[in-house]
């Protein structure tokens, strides 16, 4: 791409290897372990993408936003990492909550967040303040109401040192500078370029396994949701890693070269 939207995209610079962190849906302590493992095995020129929905479902997710916070400003710590080197996408679980803030814009709120209900949202609605209840409730006073009540779940977070300021760090895919990797939160479709995915990144995982030949130029595109959970699973041109934290299974990462080479793995 000859100019890269970075209100988008994040360039992940400087790397010799990435490690591409799955879905955590709130499990905290498998966080926690996971990233103790991960900095054993940190070397120089190691960068770290994080899939996506750090969000729903499990039941620790403020913690889980808090230890994102603090591990990335150990390793920024380290000598040689730079900012772009540790990047966080927007999982679908990021993305309903975002739209959740703007629920009174809504045509039907309660539609809407009775569907998002179905999709996990309830877990980060009881983080920040709120239940199924008074969401629902909510969503069925009126514009005014409804305001007012996204208003008190974004002071909610605030109340939490840097957790708005990650989410407004969170970017629809990552790529290394080279081309050669591409990290997305859920798939892609292969018949559309980068910057026309859309809703793709979040919803467009059918078939992701499929991929026959290299997207966009790049060797390997991995993706970090999948709700068959089917843990670390690579083909030609595609990687998931996903092995079900916050439905029951571990938390999972992957380490790849720039060749799109599995170099390392880490489960908690």
């Amino acid at each position: 791409m000859e100019r890269v939207d970075r209100e988008k995209f994040v360039i992940v610079r400087g790397a010799r290897r990435v490690w591409a962190i799955g879905a955590i849906h709130g499990e905290a302590e498998r966080l926690v372990r996971l990233h103790e493992q991960l900095g054993e095995r940190f070397a120089p020129g190691d960068r770290v993408v994080y899939l996506g929905n750090f969000l729903g479902h499990g039941p620790w997710i403020r913690d889980t936003v808090d230890e994102l916070i603090l591990f990335r400003r150990s390793l920024l710590a380290q000598p040689g990492m730079m900012a772009c080197g540790v990047a966080y996408l927007r999982g679908s679980q990021e993305e309903m909550w975002h739209k959740l803030l703007q629920l009174h814009l809504a045509i039907d709120p309660p539609q809407v967040i009775r569907w998002m209900m179905d999709h996990g949202v309830c877990a980060t609605l009881e983080a920040y303040g709120s239940t199924e209840d008074i969401a629902l409730t909510r969503a069925r006073s009126g514009a005014r109401d409804l305001a007012r009540w996204t208003n008190e779940l974004r002071e909610a977070m605030q109340r939490r040192p840097g957790h708005v300021e990650l989410m407004t760090a969170l970017r629809r895919a990552a790529f290394t500078a080279e081309g050669s990797l591409l990290f997305v939160h859920a798939g892609i479709d292969p018949t559309r370029p980068l910057d026309a995915q859309e809703d793709t990144f979040w919803w467009g995982g059918a078939g992701f396994a499929d991929l026959s030949q290299p997207y966009g130029g790049f060797t390997k595109v991995v993706r970090g949701f999948d709700p068959t959970h089917p843990g670390i699973r690579i083909s030609g041109h595609t990687a998931t890693i996903d092995a079900g934290a916050g439905f029951g299974g571990p938390l999972a990462a992957a380490c790849f070269d720039l060749e799109g080479e599995l170099a390392d793995q880490i489960e908690s």
